[in-house]
This record gives C-alpha cells, structure tokens and sequence, in this order.
C-alpha cells in the first residue's frame, strides 16, 4: 500500500479526572467546532441526587426488545402534544432537549447500528458513551444494556449532546474493578474520518471561523466524494455513514466488521493513505509522487470539474495580492514567476480563472519558463489538489479509543440535528437547510392541528419523527442499518460454517 503524508499532531486530548485508561478520547481541539468550552470530566454520574433519581433506571432486567414510541413520552413533560415552543428559544434549553429526546431521536436504530443486531450483545453494551451535561459537565464511561436504557438515561441527564467510544473488553461501568493492567481496553470501534470547514480557511475567501455558505460547503462535498471512493473502491468497505455535524463539518463511520477490528496500526495506515493536505500546510510545495499514485490520479478526475466551478469561479482565490502570493509560491520556476508578477501588475484586476490560464500562456512563450510540458503539467497537479483535495483530522481516525458525536444529536450552537448524508445525492443536500429542534417541535405542533379530526387510535400509529422534516433522515438510516444488519448476518453464518475464520486483509 503506497503511503500518503501524514497531517500534523492535533493539540493534546483531554484527560479523564478519575481514570486514565484512554487518554485518547476525546480530542481536545482548539478549533473543533464542538468544544468551544472545555468541560469539566466526571466518569460517574453527576450528583448525589440524580444518581438516586436514577436508581432504576440502569436496571439491566429491561428484556422489551419491540421498537418503543417515540411519541411515549417519559419525565416531566405528560401531555401527548410538547409544549408550545419559540425559535428563539435557546437550543440547549432542557425543555427543548427533553421532548427531542422523548419525541425524535431515533434511539432504536441508533442502538441497532452500534450492537449489530436486534438483540442486545457486548457490541452495545460495552459501549462507551460520554455526555455533555448542562455546566460543562462532561460524564465518561457510561454504558447501557438496551436502547430503552439509553433513552432514559437521556431523558432523565438532558445532555446537550453525546458522544460515542469503543466497545471495550469489559462493561465501561466496571473498569475499575479490574486488577490486571491491560484487562481494560478498546476491541472495536467504527474506523471514522472528520473533516472541518476551519481546516479550509487558508484557501476559502467567502467565510472563515465557524461560518459556512453554500460556496464553501462545495468543499465538504468534494473531500465526502473522494474519501468514499476511496473506501469503497481501494479497501472494499461497504458500509459508509456520512454524518453532518450539526455547522460546518461532516464525519464519517465506517461500520464494516473487518473495519470496527482494525487496530490503531492499521487506522494509522488508512490514515496516512488519505491525508495529502493539511489546513496547516497551505503555501508550501507538496512533495507529491510523478506519475500520480492511482488514488490521486483518480480523485483528480473527481475534483478538476470542481476545481473550474467552485474553486476559481466560485472562491476567486488568487484576487488579492497576498493570495497571488501563495499561487506563485507554488510554482518552482523563478523566470515564470518573474513573468507572471509581471504581467499581472500591468493586469491587477485579472480573475483567478484568468491567472490560472496565463500560467500556460506565459509558460509557453518563448524563454519564459524553463519547465517542460510534462514538469508544468505536474505542477498544476499539485496546485489542482492543494485547492481541492480533502483536509482531514488524521488524529481523529487513528485510534480506537476516539469518541466521536453521536449522529441525531443537536449541535448546541445552531440547533440543527446532526443528520445523515445521502451520498447518492450529495448535491442535494443543504447544511443550511437541516431542520433546527426548535423546528421540529413546531412542526409536531402544525401536524396535529392539522390533523385535530384523525382518532387519536391513528394519531398513535404516526411517530413523531413522521410529522417532520427529519423523516427522509430517519428513513435513510434505517435502510443503512438494515443493510449492515443483514450483512451481519451472512457474515456470521459463513464464520459458523467455516469454523469462525474472518479475514482481516485488505
């Protein structure tokens, strides 16, 4: 396997007050979109009081395996209809949170994704979950024995958001009950990738920090494109869940079985596969292989319309003088580069489209340039996918110990739902457009005062997820865990009837 450049370190993770077990889990960013505080961490649940409110709610003899309501609501709020509900309300109100968890979530499904099956097994229960919790309070090393658990625990603790760990060799609950050293630790866990908007700033001109339009969200678009190919058609993985992050980013989860066993070697290979640019490297030369590896060769052929459109269309990188710069500094030729500064101070209001094409006309007239045909064609290789080619967070796919946000959760500075991304029409889909919680609350409200006359007997067969605008989501997701479902499945029967032999090359 041909090995890619690995991005820089990320900023050292936060550490567990309690237990040092994982010091990997979770990343503390400076720039993460999701940490604009750091909370403060607790392994145990967070007070005296709450842990005796709660004191049947971990009880593991919940065997209820059918597909709760999402309309069955639990806690305060005992109407059958939520509370009136105002925009402006804060996204992480705990009233608000407290109905999308009752009402939305798709607790089953998320339980069925992560335990590989309908019943409850170790691949669930042995999950480590991490809450958010108001006050910055931030609870580790949770797990739960069933869906229904989960979602009482939600209910119950109002996080603003979670997030999830590994399944690990024993319950997460009882890690300190272990003498051996080594006898607590990560077995499995989705391999994931992250990719921030901010990693982009360097080349995008409409917005910078935690802003996002629909120009720049054309680079979320590209790096999903050419990181799923690459998944799909150089390691055969098939189950692939692209993840919007809530403002300005998207995560992926690959749930294949042969990935959720790699270990941190293997994470760190696929890593380096598919790093090439970081949001760090920008200006700077890549020392890039010619002829381009298959993978570059590949994505390049993914990303050139883009490159036209979005990039020197839509982003006009090269408008300023200090942006022309960075084109120039990427060019290896000093009697070119002489050339075009000059030309373009005679020209200054010249787009980049038009910098871009007078590379190749100064380039080939006369003595201009001392490249040949073949070296310029490389160098604009390299520029092509310095602009276009995915910037991820390596440090995020390279241990199994990495907690990632869970997807349906609500981002607590937009309000929006962390939905799915359909990759089959990925240009359909508007991060702007993702419904806030405040919205699908109304929404619920809307449905059934349109629907006053329709029995409440039919009523209870509409979950409320079905009233909103989050249904196509859902609905999406269902179909992805059916389809890991039932190839779960196949896999399991071929593993009995060869002896349990499971592969795990690539």
């Amino acid at each position: 396997m041909s090995t890619m450049p690995h991005a820089t370190s990320s900023p050292p993770e936060m550490m567990d007050t309690e237990d040092n077990a994982a010091p990997d889990a979770p990343a503390q960013q400076s720039n993460a979109e999701d940490n604009n505080s750091q909370p403060t961490q607790d392994s145990t649940m967070p007070d005296a009081s709450a842990k005796s409110n709660l004191e049947g709610m971990f009880d593991d003899d919940d065997d209820d395996d059918d597909e709760f309501s999402s309309s069955a609501i639990t806690g305060p709020t005992q109407s059958s209809q939520p509370a009136p509900t105002s925009q402006k309300a804060a996204f992480s109100d705990s009233n608000i949170l407290s109905q999308f968890y009752q009402r939305l979530l798709p607790f089953r499904p998320l339980f069925q994704w992560l335990n590989h099956s309908a019943t409850p097994q170790a691949d669930f229960q042995h999950r480590e979950f991490a809450f958010t919790l108001p006050g910055d309070r931030y609870v580790r090393y949770q797990s739960f024995a069933s869906a229904e658990l989960l979602r009482k625990a939600c209910v119950q603790l109002i996080p603003e958001r979670f997030e999830i760990g590994p399944q690990y060799s024993i319950n997460p609950r009882d890690r300190k009950t272990v003498l051996k050293a080594g006898s607590f630790r990560p077995i499995m866990k989705e391999l994931v990738f992250d990719i921030d908007m901010t990693d982009y700033d360097p080349i995008r001109t409409c917005c910078s920090g935690a802003a996002i339009c629909h120009k720049c969200w054309q680079f979320i678009n590209m790096a999903i494109k050419v990181v799923d190919t690459a998944l799909r058609e150089d390691f055969g993985f098939q189950h692939i869940l692209w993840v919007y992050s809530g403002r300005r980013g998207a995560h992926a989860w690959v749930s294949d079985k042969r990935a959720r066993e790699m270990d941190d070697a293997k994470r760190r290979s696929i890593a380096g596969y598919l790093v090439v640019v970081t949001g760090s490297e920008h200006g700077k030369r890549m020392g890039i292989r010619h002829p381009l590896h298959p993978h570059l060769e590949r994505s390049l052929e993914l990303l050139n319309p883009h490159f036209r459109s979005d990039v020197l269309e839509d982003q006009d990188p090269w408008q300023t003088t200090e942006q022309t710069q960075k084109l120039l500094d990427l060019l290896p030729d000093t009697k070119l580069v002489a050339a075009l500064q000059k030309k373009w101070s005679s020209g200054p209001n010249r787009t980049s489209a038009q910098k871009w094409a007078d590379i190749d006309s100064v380039a080939g007239a006369g003595n201009l340039s001392s490249l040949s045909t073949k070296q310029l064609v490389e160098v604009k290789q390299d520029i092509r996918i310095e602009y276009t080619y995915p910037r991820l967070d390596a440090e995020v796919s390279k241990k199994q110990n990495h907690l990632l946000k869970s997807p349906f959760v609500i981002h607590p500075g937009t309000g929006r739902v962390c939905v799915p991304i359909d990759v089959r029409s990925i240009e359909e889909f508007d991060p702007l457009a993702v419904p806030t919680v405040t919205q699908l609350l109304q929404q619920i409200d809307e449905w059934h005062t349109k629907n006053r006359d329709m029995s409440e007997e039919e009523k209870a067969k509409v979950a409320d997820w079905q009233k909103t605008d989050l249904k196509p989501y859902v609905e999406y997701f269902r179909g992805h865990v059916a389809n890991l479902l039932k190839e779960e499945t196949r896999g399991k029967r071929a593993r009995d009837t060869d002896g349990g032999a499971d592969s795990m090359e690539f």
